[in-house]
């Protein structure tokens, strides 16, 4: 593996126009918009549809037909669409009807407003005709006009509220093809709007969001001629400073991320519009990555990683190597015979993991180096019972050999013992209705098994002077 400083070389490639996807004038969008005998497309069915593809602001041609739904159509909705039994007796099934529809919008971004309900109704129709249902991208102009209209100047989004806003060449009137007309001049309207905020590509279109601010969003260009490949990418100011390092399967998917309204982190927001430059450093596996990443954290401490800046204050439990071992607390592992478990995130963890120790087996609490000659007096914890005073000579040095055992079998990974008397200690309290205090042998006896886990799965790296491992490549 490169040194850090090899790490960080290069810089930030420009997209091309190619790279940054198909331009708002370049992109055909269908139009579409459905009448239906209810609302729900389980309870329902569809009686006409009507669309309309444009592309570049130019109408390329219009889809309209009536369907029978084979069910009677509710009065209300009658009276509403102005569409009877009568007009769709003749009409053609759904199943006749939607491969033509598909066809016609082949290769298009299908647009509606309230898109949810018209797409969810051909989804369902598809389904249940036995159809395949195209990956259509698909664009909500309701969605786009509740980020773009603003209630001072709409009293809500409705399709003809809008529609009279923008002045459209089609008055909506609850007809398919008027509506989508109608929704035409909506979505021109609300495209001129975000073109104005430096939105010109169908992508920018897609993920646009008022949440994301025009600053912001200018900095898309940085993902662009990113590899689209697992590694680490490092976030970089004008100075090529470090600012912000992490981890993907996909680089370019996941810097992409950050200027768009996925990425809520107000921090995140403030170090992107400081950001200059995107660095990437592919890596052929997650584990890889995940080493450069901690690598690169530790050494240039960005401001913007707030964790594993300081992999040196993980906090280990340490059982010393001594005729009459304790524990204690320790910021590194030394080559020094003594037991160690770790690391722990806090020190209070650890303290905690010690506590649930010290409930369970009797280890001496003192921190004074025992000689085998102890001529100290008894303190309280062998008074009740909770030490075997090895101080004072009361414990042989064989005999808290055992002791010890079991406390080193504990933090190397092996709880069953301590798990069996802390669950005791648990229910008796509990029997005595002192709930609060066997929530805390509880959280005590947690923090225990997870820093022994943890130790356990390390122990085998810490052993190991080499480690080499290969992994089969999709190439071979």
């Amino acid at each position: 593996m490169s040194s850090t400083s090899t790490l960080l070389a290069g810089s930030a490639v420009q997209g091309t126009f190619d790279e940054l996807g198909p331009t708002l004038a370049d992109t055909t969008f269908v139009v579409v918009d459905l009448e239906t005998t209810g609302g729900s497309p389980a309870t329902s069915a569809i009686t006409e549809i009507g669309a309309v593809k444009v592309r570049g602001g130019v109408e390329l041609g219009e889809f309209q037909t009536l369907v029978n739904p084979h069910a009677h159509i509710p009065a209300f909705i009658s009276v509403l669409t102005g569409i009877t039994d009568a007009m769709v007796a003749e009409a053609p099934a759904i199943g006749q009807v939607l491969p033509s529809f598909l066809e016609f919008a082949r290769g298009s971004v299908l647009v509606a407003h309230n898109a949810r309900f018209d797409v969810g109704f051909l989804r369902a129709a598809a389904e249940r005709s036995g159809l395949d249902w195209p990956a259509f991208r698909v664009l909500d102009t309701v969605h786009l006009a509740r980020q773009l209209v603003p209630r001072d100047e709409a009293p809500n989004h409705k399709l003809a509220t809008l529609a009279a806003l923008f002045s459209s060449r089609t008055t909506p009137d609850h007809r398919a093809l008027h509506d989508a007309k109608a929704t035409v001049d909506v979505l021109h309207e609300l495209v001129g709007r975000v073109g104005n905020q430096g939105v010109h590509t169908l992508d920018e279109l897609l993920t646009f969001t008022s949440r994301v601010s025009p600053a912001q969003r200018r900095k898309r260009h940085l993902a662009e001629g990113l590899p689209s490949r697992p590694g680490v990418y490092v976030f970089k100011d004008a100075q090529g400073r470090p600012l912000y390092v992490g981890t993907s399967q996909d680089i370019r998917s996941r810097v992409r991320s950050y200027f768009t309204a996925s990425e809520r982190r107000t921090r995140m927001a403030e170090m992107v519009a400081i950001a200059e430059s995107v660095t990437p450093i592919v890596c052929g596996t997650r584990l890889e990555a995940q080493v450069r990443e901690l690598r690169l954290i530790a050494s240039h401490q960005p401001r913007y990683n707030r964790r594993s800046r300081h992999p040196d204050r993980g906090v280990w439990i340490k059982l010393t190597d001594e005729p009459f071992p304790r524990l204690s607390l320790v910021r590194q592992v030394r080559d020094d015979g003594a037991t160690y478990s770790g690391p722990y995130s806090s020190r209070l963890s650890a303290e905690a993991a010690v506590a649930a120790v010290h409930d369970a087996v009797p280890l001496r609490q003192c921190t004074p180096r025992l000689s085998l000659r102890p001529r100290s007096t008894a303190c309280a914890l062998a008074e009740m019972g909770r030490c075997g005073a090895p101080c004072t000579g009361a414990q042989s040095v064989d005999d808290y050999a055992a002791v010890a055992g079991r406390v080193r079998d504990m933090l190397e990974g092996d709880c069953r013992a301590v798990v069996g008397a802390l669950h005791a200690r648990m229910a008796d309290l509990s029997g005595e209705d002192r709930f609060e205090e066997a929530g805390v042998v509880r959280d005590r006896l947690l923090a225990l098994v997870r820093g022994a886990g943890k130790a356990q799965r390390l122990a085998p790296l810490r052993t190991t002077p080499e480690l080499v491992a290969a992994r089969r490549a999709p190439g071979g």
